[in-house]
């Protein structure tokens, strides 16, 4: 969930207003509105910060399940082979995109 969408949901969610979860967090209500617009990267610390003073908390998850072999793969490469791997990977999406096909689903 974006960090926007996630703090709006939570002001939302304790019953206030931008202004009011600002004057909680010690922000102004267009700096609450900034951050809730699609596209706001807030800093943890802020994001905690006004999550806390929406009765919330931020809780941060190692996700144990990312695979690592890839990025050791690529990283390993040449900055110039890195490139061309991804113009190669590119050229075959815009190829699957080109051939796929739009499936409607019945109506129900």
């Amino acid at each position: 969930m974006a960090a926007s969408t996630l703090l709006r949901t939570a002001r939302r969610r304790a019953g206030l207003t931008q202004a009011q979860l600002g004057d909680r967090a010690g922000l102004s209500q267009a700096e609450v509105a900034r951050l809730e617009r699609a596209g706001a990267n807030p800093t943890a610390a802020t994001l905690e910060r006004l999550l806390r003073a929406a009765g919330h908390r931020l809780e941060v998850r190692r996700l144990d399940a990312v695979d690592e072999t890839q990025l050791h793969e690529r990283l390993r490469l040449t900055p110039a082979e890195r490139l061309a791997a991804f113009e190669a990977s590119q050229r075959n999406l815009i190829r699957l995109a080109r051939g796929a096909q739009r499936v409607s689903t019945p109506a129900g």
